[in-house]
Order: structure tokens, then sequence, then C-alpha cells
């Protein structure tokens, strides 16, 4: 069941080529259609019965579709089974829901700019995964507050929708923690969009190498684009908090310029904390609390304690730094999913460390 954590970045993936290309397009469409105003009062009651009709079809098909192939490039592989759960809360010290929150975020946050790439004006609760119809159903003639409810039901739906195919799969399950970091990276940023009109409080990612990957290659690991995958280890997710826009408009406080607090942990060859790791792959519960026995070919016992980490730093917002270049936007824009390298200060179980440049 370790492939539960180690291949979720993956499917979030996936969700976003998804949604990137057959959600999006059907809405970039749609807009071309009609630019009129989206306010439902400008509306005949004609037009709000054919634009309603083309955006919940348009949603329908694109649920199905997009379900239907994911079933069939994700889950078809694997045996099915009957509908069951797996909780794996207490893994990888949750560093793998961590990653589900962030990728949704970021991946709400790059549509959201897409689609303002794109032209389309859409309303605040536009852009986390489960919101993006929100925009479409002001186009179509509803109004702002039941943008915001069927939209929400519509992410409910569909998100849901995945972890129900995840629990009918052998490999996996239906996992209530996996659910609640989607929604909770889906929420981080759709909530600051509404009340703030901003991400003021940004989801960031770090990664660095370890030397732990090469004790267990095919679970953390083999090669370079693997181990940023897989090796939790290695990963750092971050809050990153522009100090400026909690001040007042007229602050001399660099705009560009964050406070960043992280959070890692180490010493992970499994899922589970008190595991015995035989050779061939296979685990058996381990009687001492928080020790990891990795057993070797030749009889050699290696023992790990894992715990966990706590950063602060500096970092960039790269959203606050003017240009008219299209291209550096979107560099930026790319660039600003990730935590720059700064000096940190690393709080652990040992003490108070400090690391000239940490990423």
């Amino acid at each position: 069941m370790q492939k539960i954590a180690q291949n979720f970045l993956a499917k979030q993936i996936v969700y976003f080529v998804l949604i990137t290309f057959l959600y999006l397009p059907v809405f970039c469409r749609a807009q071309k259609l009609d630019t009129a105003a989206y306010k439902p009062d400008s509306l005949t009651h004609k037009q709000k019965v054919i634009r309603k009709t083309i955006l919940l079809g348009s949603m329908g098909a694109y649920t199905a579709g997009s379900l239907t192939f994911l079933d069939l490039i994700w889950y078809h592989p694997y045996q099915s089974t009957s509908f069951h759960f797996f909780n794996d809360n207490a893994q990888w010290c949750q560093m793998d829901k961590c990653g589900h929150a962030f990728s949704t975020y970021s991946s709400a946050r790059l549509v959201m700019e897409a689609m303002n790439w794109a032209g389309f004006k859409t309303s605040p609760f536009n852009a986390s995964l489960g919101h993006l119809s929100t925009g479409g159903l002001r186009w179509a003639g509803f109004s702002e507050k039941e943008s915001i409810i069927v939209g929400q039901a519509f992410g409910l739906l569909y998100l849901s929708s995945v972890e129900i195919l995840d629990g009918f799969s052998k490999e996996w399950g239906f996992s209530w923690g996996d659910e609640a970091a989607n929604f909770a990276g889906g929420f981080a940023f759709s909530l600051q969009q509404y009340f703030w009109k901003e991400q003021r409080i940004q989801l960031k990612f770090s990664d660095h190498q370890t030397s732990f990957p090469p004790y267990r290659p095919n679970v953390l690991g083999s090669n370079f684009a693997e181990r940023i995958i897989k090796d939790y280890n290695g990963q750092t997710y971050w809050a990153s908090v522009n100090i400026a826009s909690f001040l007042k408009k007229d602050t001399k406080f660099p705009n560009f310029i964050n406070l960043s607090f992280g959070y890692g942990a180490t010493n992970m060859v499994s899922g589970k904390s008190n595991v015995i790791v035989y050779p061939n792959g296979t685990t058996a519960v381990n009687s001492v609390n928080n020790q990891t026995q990795l057993i070797s070919a030749n009889g050699h016992i290696d023992y790990f304690y894992r715990y966990r980490k706590y950063y602060f730093s500096l970092d960039v917002d790269f959203t606050k730094i003017k240009t008219k270049s299209r291209l550096l936007k979107s560099v930026f824009s790319v660039v600003n999913g990730f935590k720059l390298p700064f000096p940190t200060v690393e709080f652990d179980k040992h003490g108070v460390n400090f690391k000239p440049l940490y990423f």
C-alpha cells in the first residue's frame, strides 16, 4: 500500500492535465459566444436558459469524460476489488498530505492564471480544482451566491468521485486524509482569492537530495527525478507570507519579500515508523516505537528513528515584481511555486540549527 503515498504526485499531474485541456477550453470557447456582462440581471430569460444548458451540459460531459479517461489510464492496469477505505494518515509523518494540499493549491493557482491569460474574466471563487466552474456559472446567469454554492458542490462531487475510484482499486483505497488535504489546498487558494483578491499566504515547495534512497531505491527513488517525487526526506513544504500585503498601503516594507514557515521530516525509509523491512521488501511490525529496522541481504541491520523538522526563512514573491514582459510573467508564475534558497533556521528535537543556504 506504499504506492498510495508514492504515486499521489503523478495522479495530481493527471488531474491538472485533464482540467487544463478538457475543462478550460470549454469555457474559453463559451466566452467567445457572447461577451455580454456577467451580471445575471443583464440577461434575458432565454439567454439564461441557453447559457445554463450549455454550461451544465459541458460540466457533465467533462466530468464523465475525464473520470472515464482517468479510469482507463490510471486504474485499469490494476486489479479492482470491493469498495474499501485505507487509513494512511499516520504514514510518512504526513508529508504526503502536505503534497496533496500543495498540488491542489498549485493547480488552482496555475489554472486561474491560465484563465486570466486567456481573457476569461472569472469571479473571485473561480479556481480551486473544484471551483473552476464558478466563472462559467456567472457567465451563464447564475448569481454570485448561486455560483459559489454550485461551484463548491461540483468540486466536492468531482474530487470525491476520484477518491471513490481509489476505493475500488486493490492498489489504493479511499483515504479521508487525502480527501481532506485536497480540499485544504483548494480552499487555501479560493478563500484568499475571495476575501483578499490575492494570495497573501502562498504554499510552496523545495527539495534537496538525501542519503536515504540507496537504502530502498524502489521506494525512495532510483534516479534524480524519482527521488524528487518519492523521497519525502528531502522535501519541504512552505507557507510563504507576504508581509507588505498585511500592512498599510503606504508601507515602505518591500512588497516582494516574504517570511516563510516550512515543515519537513527525516529518517523515513518506510511509510510507517515501527516496522521491520526484510531484504525481499516484505515488512513486519516492530515492537520498538518509532524504530524502523532495515535488514540487508547480508544480514546487516540499519536502524532509523524518524523525526519532524520546522523551518523559518525568507522568500521572494515573484508576482510582486513588475514587468511588462509576458514571457517573464509566465516564468515568474512557475518559479513562484518553489521556495528560493535562503539562510534558514531549523528547529527539531535536537535543538536549533542555522543553515547558511537551505532548499
